[in-house]
């Protein structure tokens, strides 16, 4: 039971250290930053120019469609590398290839769908 526990203390440790390290890196730069805050330092800005018009834009949802997209195939290449190093050890070959087609299959059909949809076209 003693060795249980130690290793949860040995979490906790880690933990109470990375915070520390972390808390004082935050608590050095605030000491030692410069504080000078002025009105045209606080005005709101874009990209360097005065704000035109209200807060609120619109924006195309499509925008946020084709980011989701891109993450699903940025985790598809999580999923590849692993593949690939397992691939070739004994025992393995068949499985992981059938599992990889699988895998493979089901993102090409979520393309196929999305493509069909329309929500591939840029416009």
């Amino acid at each position: 039971m003693q060795d249980y526990s130690h290793t949860y203390a040995v979490v906790a440790a880690l933990l109470l250290i990375g915070g520390g390290i972390v808390a004082g890196g935050l608590a050095a730069n605030r000491g030692l930053r410069p504080n000078r805050p002025t009105v045209e330092k606080l005005t709101t800005y874009e990209c360097g120019v005065d704000p035109v018009g209200g807060g609120w834009a619109q924006s195309y949802v499509r925008y946020y469609v084709f980011g989701y997209l891109y993450v699903i195939f940025a985790v598809d290449a999580v999923f590849l590398f692993p593949w690939a190093t397992v691939f070739a050890a004994p025992g393995f070959g068949a499985t992981t290839l059938v599992e990889m087609f699988v895998f493979l299959a089901f993102l090409a059909t979520g393309l196929l769908y999305a493509g069909r949809k329309g929500v591939l076209s840029w416009v």
